[in-house]
């Protein structure tokens, strides 16, 4: 502030003096601090800031040359205003000795008051000044260095803002890219090379390199976005296929914006690309189930409309008693192929699923390694293993408690055989001809899956053989007439 009051020491060995001085210099109204020796004021200056020193020249024991030279060897007063006053003529050695000690000035005595007081104003206007500049110094500088930790934690709140925004472009497959329509130059970060799988300090970003990537029937479709940009659009999305350097094919979508001038030309085009090839994958699966979906309903309605139009019974029980069954061996194959999402069934888990009623003692023996069949492989199957479940309960071995059963089944070069072995039930005569439930069996496995069935009628159990090609279609065909036996026509043997 400039109406701080300043610190003026005046050191003198004679009182009379120093009141002298202090009337003097009263008027600028200053701290005035008295001090009869040079010790005194050495002790004063270790505890106070001092502003001008005032000092005699000749005092006993240690004068002012001598105190002189003691303040300016300490750092903290090197900078003090200090004014000798001498009562004797002084030379011009004398005068070069004082400023070397550090002496600003010299007054003689007798003290001119108005002299005095203009040396001792304009030092502690100057005093007063320096300080305030060094105030200001240390504000500008406080300034500066809260503004410098403000930049910094802009700084590094913007690069954790980056760091958060690459993070999310990356978990979301995203990649943002910059264009100069201008000059032609190109930006891509780090999420757009992912995507089209580069190596940012290999790939040169250049028309020609970058159209080397996209699909080729789908460059026309950029091309036209661009030609909507020099028309005027300010933003387009589309769908897009790149192909990577490794020959793989992506799905992408793209959202870009231009920015123009102050006469609309655009001088910009930003963007982001997103690879949706996943999405597409599942939109293909999707459309690719339904169909298949489709397909199969009408297949099980198909197959439920044979089993009711050809199945045979006595009466009416009998006759319910025989669809049921096979509409329930039907739907325990759809429960075992709609657990694995349609994508197959296990042999095993078929045949456990027909013979659960059966094997709770020691009557069946199953054997043979474990196979995923195709969805209509496995339906055809399990409806043939039903009519033979069936018919062993009804006439053959599961009809006796002494009867015996063996099943079992191998992969043959990818195709699947089946040995159905019956022993120890009721003798068995070969039919003169064969019943419904044998004829339902071949043509299923033979009309249907191009397969082939045998059956040995020996005297002491039916053996059966089911031999299965590996499936020739991804899914099965439409279904034939029911007049054609499409469907395991269920009926006694």
């Amino acid at each position: 502030m400039m109406d701080d009051k300043v610190n003026i020491l005046l050191v003198d060995d004679q009182p009379a003096k120093l009141l002298a001085y202090e009337v003097i210099l009263k008027e600028l109204g200053e701290n005035l601090v008295k001090a009869s020796s040079g010790r005194a004021a050495l002790e004063y200056l270790l505890k106070n800031d001092v502003a001008i020193i005032l000092v005699d020249v000749c005092m006993p024991e240690l004068d002012g040359f001598e105190l002189a030279a003691m303040i300016r060897e300490h750092p903290r007063f090197q900078k003090i205003a200090m004014i000798f006053i001498s009562a004797i003529q002084v030379s011009d050695l004398d005068r070069l000795r004082g400023y070397e000690m550090g002496a600003v000035d010299y007054v003689p005595v007798p003290v001119v008051p108005e002299v005095l007081r203009a040396k001792i104003k304009v030092f502690a206007e100057l005093y007063r000044k320096t300080r305030q500049l060094e105030r200001l110094n240390i504000e500008l500088e406080d300034r500066v260095r809260a503004r410098t930790a403000e930049l910094e934690d802009s700084h590094k709140r913007l690069l954790q803002s980056e760091q958060r925004r690459s993070l999310a472009i990356a978990a979301g497959k995203m990649g943002s890219w910059d264009w100069d329509w201008v000059n032609g130059d190109w930006m891509w970060d780090e999420g757009q090379y992912q995507i089209l799988g580069l190596d940012p300090a290999k790939f040169e970003l250049t028309p020609a390199n970058i159209q080397a990537l996209l699909h080729p029937d789908d460059v026309q479709v950029l091309h036209e976005a661009w030609a909507n940009f020099a028309r005027g659009a300010k933003s387009y999305e589309t769908e897009f296929r790149i192909i990577r350097p490794n020959g793989e094919v992506r799905w992408c979508a793209a959202t870009a914006a231009a920015s123009t001038d102050t006469g609309g030309r655009v001088i910009r085009v930003s963007g982001v690309t997103v690879d949706i090839t996943e999405r597409k994958q599942a939109e293909e699966r999707q459309n690719l189930l339904a169909r298949e979906v489709d397909h199969r309903a009408k297949n099980a309605l198909a197959l439920a409309q044979s089993i009711v139009r050809l199945t045979r019974g006595e009466n009416v029980k009998t006759y319910v008693r025989s669809v049921e069954g096979r509409i329930n061996a039907l739907a325990r194959v759809h429960t075992v192929l709609s657990l694995s999402s349609w994508q197959g069934a296990k042999i095993r888990k078929l045949i456990d699923e027909e013979l659960a009623p059966y094997l709770t003692g020691e009557q069946i023996n199953l054997s043979g390694p474990e196979m995923q069949l195709e969805p209509t492989t496995a339906q055809t199957v399990a409806l043939a293993l039903h009519e033979l479940v069936t018919n062993s309960a009804k006439y053959g071995a599961l009809s006796a408690l002494a009867g015996r059963l063996s099943v079992s089944w191998e992969d043959d070069a990818g195709q699947l055989r089946i040995i159905w072995v019956e022993t120890g039930g009721p003798a068995v005569e070969k039919p003169v001809a064969r019943g419904f439930g044998t004829r339902s069996v071949i043509a299923s496995i033979e009309s249907q899956l191009g397969g082939q069935a045998e059956f040995d009628w020996r005297p002491e159990g039916l053996v059966c053989r089911l031999t299965v090609p590996p499936p020739q279609r991804p899914f099965a065909a439409e279904p034939v007439s029911a007049a054609d036996s499409h469907g395991l026509r269920c009926a006694e043997r």
